[in-house]
């Protein structure tokens, strides 16, 4: 499938797909969609304790990169998981502007052992935040009460919809420990029903930049 690097509008870049038309984060901003997704949406729940995090498309470790920076910012461990069927070659990812759009030079190394770390190993980058990256198609994951917090990150329902199905999120269900979150960017209507009928509360939440709405979900 053809791939190709570009622009968001708040500066930052991503991948094109462009036989789908699909990209990897969001088109009116790939740092703005994780920060207001993930970190305010999401990690900002978990503010006073250590934190196992499931991240559900690993990608480009954009989301992966932010939360190191935010686990330096609030002195947080976190342990975190993040799965790809795909992963991208790391010379691609390299060639991503976050570094620099985040104002994070003094961790471009953090970046870079991210992306060249093995698979399947989990990796310490720093006294704070452990990553681990598996290579797994999302319907094979079978963790049961482990984390605290997801970032459902898949690629969108109108290209791939059986990555939003209601066996998908049973398994993010099973995932979670009780009074775990699973935040995402979507909020299509049967979206929302498969996590209803897994089991979830799922709440709507004002979406990021050039995104009306939003959903998180709680396993109560």
């Amino acid at each position: 499938m053809k791939r190709e690097i570009i622009q968001t509008l708040d500066g930052s870049t991503t991948i094109h797909l462009t036989d789908w038309d699909e990209c990897y984060h969001s088109k009116h901003g790939a740092i703005q969609e994780a920060q207001h997704v993930f970190i305010k949406n999401g990690l900002a729940l978990f503010p006073d304790q250590k934190v196992a995090l499931l991240e559900i498309g690993f990608g480009t470790g954009l989301n992966a990169f932010i939360t190191v920076l935010e686990s330096e910012k609030r002195n947080q461990i976190i342990d975190y998981v993040g799965v790809e069927a795909y992963p991208v070659a790391a010379e691609e990812v390299l060639q991503m502007n976050y570094v620099a759009e985040l104002n994070a030079n003094d961790q471009l190394e953090i970046f870079q052992k991210m992306h060249e770390s093995n698979w399947e190993e989990k990796t310490v980058l720093t006294s704070h935040f452990t990553l681990t990256k598996r290579e797994q198609f999302f319907e094979n994951i079978d963790d049961e009460d482990c984390y605290d917090l997801i970032y459902f990150d898949a690629f969108g329902y109108r290209v791939q919809p059986e990555l939003w199905s209601t066996a998908v999120f049973e398994k993010m269900y099973k995932a979670l420990r009780v009074g775990g979150v699973l935040v995402t960017y979507a909020a299509r209507g049967v979206v929302k029903r498969s996590m209803i009928e897994v089991g979830f509360t799922v709440e709507k939440l004002a979406g990021p930049p050039g995104k009306r709405e939003m959903f998180r979900a709680f396993k109560k």
